[in-house]
């Protein structure tokens, strides 16, 4: 149970009664499923539509992430432009942007307190080959519009007080959120109007006109797809995205004596330039919620609950809040400890899209930055799917479809290869004070 769902009531809903017939089905009740179904059902309230869900809407990554509500996409922007023009890169990133006051929007008209507070991302340089990368992405993002700016390290420090800052990144384009808060609060906001979600419902599989699951068949002649890091688990898709865990950390609420050191005074969210993701924010209750990856990727794009838990990389996350911040003692007062997985595509680019002659729609592989950009899914799907024109549709990650995850053993050997190197690339850089090369190389295994 992650911190945000710990605080929440989870009482489950309705299960699917037997078969049914909707207008639209829709399989998986996270961020993507209920934006979906917000926006449908906003556009033509004349519509039937049924969210079909395992177990609890926000039971995956929608209810475990680190809540930030940000404009980051998990493909560079350079990498957009190579494959769709630069017009269309910025016209995406534009987008991203935009989507993080869509959601606060939303949040504040349908009375949900997601405790969103929009003060932007600092993404600190403490070691010479973090501030290389990240003089080096201000250059590359401004090039695309992308409202980013270097800080020097005595600004970096006065929004983040971590050790060693050497400068940072900052951009205005984030909002610190309960993401537990939200995809609850959205699950309500779509029932009031007029989608039914049932819970404890397991889809089997999806086909044109037809979702299977273990309580009854679901008719629908659009059939949409929103099971990001459970994708795997779907009849024929094992190859479609894999499952990577992302685990977290939260502490106790800490006093003000702390945070008149660590600063974050607008919930800024915080991570680095190290090549291993970490991410943090100050949560409204002045608890820090603190996550990264590091967990391996299990055999077979296998998911379990007992991988939300990994006592080294909970340890490592402990230990590397310890070193940002000294404050808080040799064992920092962590509260919970959880984990889950996300859904990572083999070109790591998300997309949305519909086949009007299949019915079949979808959205994901967002790689982690999930919580915006399945709001700009949303919205894009519900024009595919009504059939409105819209700048949306004609985005460049529409349509896009990712080749398949190689077969195992291979899947297996390359992700957790990865993995170590860039584990590996971090010490060393730490340690030398170098780049280290190897790493830069499968940079473009990772969408740069």
């Amino acid at each position: 149970m992650s911190f945000w769902l710990s605080t929440l009531d989870l009482a489950p809903r309705t299960a699917l009664p037997g078969d049914r017939d909707v207008d639209v089905a829709i399989v998986g009740a996270g961020f993507t499923g209920l934006w979906t179904a917000y926006y449908l059902a906003s556009a033509d309230p004349s519509l039937r539509i049924a969210v079909l869900e395992a177990e609890v809407a926000g039971f995956g990554a929608s209810g475990r992430n680190g809540g930030w509500c940000s404009a980051l996409y998990p493909e560079s922007w350079s990498s957009v432009a190579r494959r769709h023009g630069h017009a269309a890169a910025v016209a995406l990133a534009r987008a991203m942007e935009s989507t993080v006051d869509e959601v606060g929007r939303v949040a504040a008209a349908e009375g949900v307190d997601c405790h969103f507070a929009k003060g932007g991302t600092v993404t600190l340089a403490r070691t010479a080959p973090q501030e290389a990368r990240g003089r080096a992405h201000v250059e590359a993002e401004s090039a695309f519009g992308v409202d980013v700016s270097w800080l020097p390290a005595a600004e970096a420090t006065a929004l983040c007080g971590a050790t060693s800052v050497r400068g940072g990144v900052y951009t205005p384009h984030c909002a610190a959120i309960h993401p537990g808060r939200l995809v609850r609060g959205l699950a309500e906001a779509v029932e009031r109007l007029g989608v039914v979600v049932y819970e404890g419902t397991r889809a089997r599989s999806l086909r044109s006109g037809a979702v299977a699951t273990d309580r009854g068949t679901v008719r629908a002649p659009v059939v949409v797809r929103a099971t990001e890091g459970y994708t795997a688990g779907l009849e024929g898709m094992r190859r479609t995205l894999v499952p990577l865990y992302s685990l977290m950390v939260a502490t106790e609420p800490l006093p003000s004596s702390f945070w008149s050191t660590a600063g974050l005074a607008r919930r800024e969210t915080f991570a680095d330039f190290r090549r291993m993701i970490i991410y943090g924010q100050r949560t409204a209750d002045d608890r820090l919620a603190f996550g990264g990856r590091g967990a391996p990727y299990h055999f077979g794009s296998r998911v379990a609950p007992a991988f939300d838990q990994d006592a080294r990389v909970h340890a490592m996350l402990a230990e590397t809040l310890v070193e940002l911040f000294p404050s808080l003692g040799p064992e920092p007062p962590i509260e919970y400890r959880w984990g889950g997985p996300l859904g990572v595509p083999r070109d790591w680019t998300a997309s949305v899209g519909f086949d009007r002659t299949s019915g079949l729609g979808w959205a994901g592989g967002y790689v982690g930055d999930g919580v915006s950009t399945t709001n700009l899914a949303g919205r894009t799907l519900a024009d595919l799917i009504t059939g409105a024109g819209s700048e949306l549709t004609s985005l460049p990650w529409v349509g896009h479809r990712s080749r398949g995850w190689e077969p195992e053993p291979l899947r297996w050997l390359g992700i957790n290869t990865t993995l170590r190197v860039m584990d590996l690339a971090d010490a060393r850089e730490d340690r030398t004070g170098r780049d280290f090369r190897p790493a830069a190389l499968l940079g473009r295994f990772l969408g740069e």
